[in-house]
């Protein structure tokens, strides 16, 4: 069957069709004792290389990195940021040979470029172009809210389809919860965001550094919207005005990675997840794949490295008590296949094709352990036909939107995409499991809103018991050809399509 959107889409959302989406790395176990370095660089290096970003992955310590940092600009590299917390130094270097010098370095564990093209860079997992809404279509929906409905409310089918219509009516979430909607930058003037944006944790991350002067949180004219259709979905306020958000309560955050040319590199993705755990979110929103590989392989030096780092980060924000959400894909792929062909990546320079194994090849961060992976629904309650899926893979599952061709909502909602903010005041459709996370992310922020004291751990096991176990139902044929277009493999109470089930925001708030 056909799909809507193409898979190198990096933000998970649709358009007039559908949006693409979108190691096992783990923390170092202690701190390590500073280790001079060994084998070092000469001091003659080649700089006639492009301009590359490179991660730098250490054992943990502030005197390992400060061993490291020597070698580094021995390298002929210059240090961007170092996080000794997690042992991973984002560094630049025009030396073509950086990467391997590097990984010769006592108290270097790996070592990787985070891109294949030179240094310009943005990506997210959404399918095309939003579909603005138009006045008539605003006053119309206006014209059908009841009491105590926003205006746009009606149009809305997602919000039934998890109860947070019913959820609502008992809370609205709390203002002490924030999720960080790691992404390509929110709108906080938008009337819908602004009464609930958190300042003070929001950054720009696309250099691999935070800089939060004012403003650069946002979204530049001609950028994505991506981040701010997210940030509606989560927490758009219940005030009268446009949208309702899962937790029109709680409080977002913008933290921006995604670059103007649309890429997601790996040391902005890193610095995302620092900074929203360093400044107290208690929730990330993750609706991107992490360039430039749709894939990253353990067994890759370089991509190794990138798998490592961001688990590391990932790890990081977990054990500060972060839950961390994010999009499954928009491939219509099973992530629990023996074999995957990519055909997209790298994406930032010239993709080739390649079979890889799911299990060593990573989708990062979703792939991650620890992390949520969300599938996505239609309005007919049915895997969206392009949404990734996987037995094992999937944990819980979200309204993305699906084409009204396959999945039409029920009256007065005319659209089976989803509708949110958009920046400048606006609002419109997308699809995509980018739509899919940021409600699991809400719902997820009603659970530690109920539970203020909750580990991450706790939060994630009430999100699952919490879920409506989803059964696969008849064999898959979305588009009514008479040809099976993917296989649910699982039982009821856990499956490929749906994981636990799909996320229940009313139980979020009685529980």
């Amino acid at each position: 069957m056909a799909h809507l959107g193409s898979r190198r889409t990096r933000a998970l959302t649709l358009p007039v069709g559908l949006a693409l989406t979108a190691s096992l790395g783990f923390l170092p176990t202690g701190t390590a004792s500073a280790s001079s370095a060994k084998d070092a660089p000469s001091a003659t290096v080649s700089t006639d290389g492009p301009k590359l970003s490179y991660v730098v992955n250490t054992r943990a310590g502030h005197g390992t990195v400060k061993q490291v940092r020597k070698a580094i600009e021995q390298a002929g590299g210059t240090v961007v940021i170092a996080y000794d917390r997690i042992g991973v130094i984002v560094a630049h270097s025009q030396n073509p040979q950086f990467a391997q010098s590097m990984r010769r370095v006592r108290g270097v564990e790996s070592a990787g470029a985070t891109r294949t093209n030179p240094i310009v860079p943005q990506a997210t997992k959404d399918i095309g172009v939003e579909q603005p809404l138009t006045a008539q279509q605003e006053q119309a929906s206006a014209a059908q809210a009841t009491a105590g409905q926003d205006p746009l409310e009606p149009l809305q089918w997602d919000l039934p389809a998890i109860k947070a219509d019913k959820a609502h009516e008992k809370s609205l979430g709390s203002s002490k919860v924030t999720v960080a909607v790691i992404d390509t930058g929110v709108d906080d003037t938008h009337p819908d965001l602004a009464p609930n944006f958190d300042r003070a944790g929001s950054a720009n991350c696309v250099s691999g550094a935070p800089d939060t002067a004012e403003g650069v949180w946002r979204p530049a004219a001609g950028e994505s919207d991506h981040g701010t259709h997210v940030a509606g979905t989560i927490a758009a306020a219940k005030n009268g005005i446009g949208v309702t958000g899962v937790a029109p309560g709680v409080k977002v955050s913008g933290i921006k990675v995604g670059n103007p040319d649309g890429f997601f590199y790996t040391e902005a993705v890193v610095c995302g997840f620092m900074w929203a755990a360093d400044h107290g979110a208690d929730v990330t929103n993750n609706s991107y794949y992490t360039d430039p590989w749709m894939y990253n392989c353990k067994d890759d030096a370089d991509q190794g490295a990138l798998v490592e780092a961001v688990a590391r980060a990932t790890r990081y924000a977990e054990r500060k008590g972060t839950v961390n959400v994010a999009a499954a894909g928009n491939s219509a792929e099973d992530l629990a296949a023996d074999t995957i062909e990519d055909s997209s990546s790298p994406n930032d320079t010239t993709p080739v094709t390649r079979t890889i194994d799911p299990k060593v090849c990573l989708d990062i961060p979703t792939m991650l352990p620890g992390v949520v992976t969300v599938s996505a629904t239609g309005a007919k309650g049915l895997k969206a036909s392009y949404s990734n899926y996987g037995n094992g893979v999937i944990d819980v599952a979200a309204p993305g939107g699906d084409s009204t061709v396959y999945q039409t909502p029920a009256p007065p909602a005319t659209n089976g995409l989803i509708l949110s903010t958009l920046p400048g005041g606006k609002y419109g459709y997308k699809a995509g499991t980018s739509m899919a996370s940021p409600h699991v992310a809400g719902v997820v922020a009603l659970i530690k809103s109920t539970h203020p004291y909750a580990s991450a751990a706790a939060v994630k096991a009430l999100l699952t018991i919490q879920a409506d176990a989803t059964a696969c139902g008849d064999p898959y044929d979305i588009d009514g050809d008479g040809k099976v277009d993917a296989v649910c493999e699982g039982g009821k109470n856990r499956n490929g399509f749906y994981g636990a089930g799909v996320v229940d925001a009313l139980d979020a708030v009685r529980w």
